[in-house]
């Protein structure tokens, strides 16, 4: 069965005359005529009923009728998916983020593709490190990654979407809540609460080495693997962390935000994508979230 069968029956059956469907269809009558019987060959069933003077569909005709629109239909709905998938308004883009940093950039990436392009499929891959997102969009598994500078790996771009400052969290009855600001050499020898080493953290990672310029290592007591675990530990007691400017809408009862002392220690959040992705709908993304997060 081919389609060009299909659209003929479906004109003689809309038009009920063999001569006018043929016109309709900018072909002769005669190949038209053949088509229609050569379809009827194929299903095994007569479609029209025609003598000389008029065409009318059988039973089997008006069961045939609409199907066949519906194909019509689906083959229009799936042309219009494809070019629409090809200018990047329809497909899947996945992206790899850290659940609290990216509470106020994922969202508004999100909200704006939604009135965009609600064709698109954005699938959240959360709780994914840095380095980890950086990988993985290396490697393919991810379209998109929530990321912080600096970036080396070979073929990937990247374009900062955020600025953060790294900044001390206490619990609340701590001694160096008194103060304005805190030199990070004042917490030389304070407990730690910190992410998992070789996790992928450019948090813990910062922590560092920020600490290691002030002269000491961290004494970390305690790993946990999101923010939102770590500053309830320190809200618990459990020691001191430093955290980023991102993370502040985590309020909770016993935790204090102080600012570090001395220069400030800033980490650029950014998006990364594989230079060589030849997918359009991660092209729509990367445009939409040129407006939604502009470079600070």
């Amino acid at each position: 069965m081919e389609l060009r069968h299909l659209t003929s029956f479906l004109a003689v059956a809309e038009e009920l005359h063999f001569g006018r469907a043929a016109r309709r269809l900018r072909m002769a009558q005669p190949p038209l005529s053949q088509q229609i019987r050569l379809l009827e060959k194929e299903l095994g069933v007569q479609l029209f009923e025609r003598n000389t003077r008029s065409v009318r569909l059988t039973s089997a005709g008006e069961a045939f009728v609409a199907p066949v629109r519906r194909v019509f239909e689906e083959l229009d709905q799936a042309e219009r998916v494809v070019r629409a998938a090809g200018r990047g308004e329809y497909g899947r883009v996945t992206i790899g983020f850290a659940g609290a940093s990216s509470h106020e950039s994922l969202p508004t990436l999100t909200r704006a593709v939604r009135a965009a392009h609600p064709g698109l499929e954005l699938v959240m891959r959360g709780q994914t490190y840095a380095n980890v997102a950086l990988a993985k969009v290396a490697d393919g598994s991810l379209d998109l990654g929530f990321v912080r500078l600096p970036v080396t790996t070979p073929g990937i771009r990247t374009r900062v979407v955020d600025e953060e400052e790294m900044l001390c969290a206490l619990p609340s009855d701590h001694p160096l809540t008194g103060l304005d600001r805190v030199p990070i050499g004042d917490l030389a020898g304070q407990p730690f609460v910190s992410f998992p080493a070789n996790a992928g953290s450019t948090l813990r990672d910062a922590t560092v080495r920020a600490c290691a310029d002030a002269g000491f290592a961290p004494r970390i007591v305690q790993e946990a693997p999101d923010s939102y675990t770590i500053l309830a530990l320190v809200a618990a007691g459990v020691g001191v962390t430093l955290t980023l400017t991102s993370c502040q809408h985590i309020q909770q009862t016993g935790l204090v935000y102080r600012p570090l002392a001395g220069q400030r220690i800033r980490l650029q959040a950014a998006l990364a994508w594989r230079e060589d992705n030849p997918s359009a709908a991660l092209r729509a993304v990367l445009d939409i979230a040129e407006r939604a997060l502009p470079t600070p």
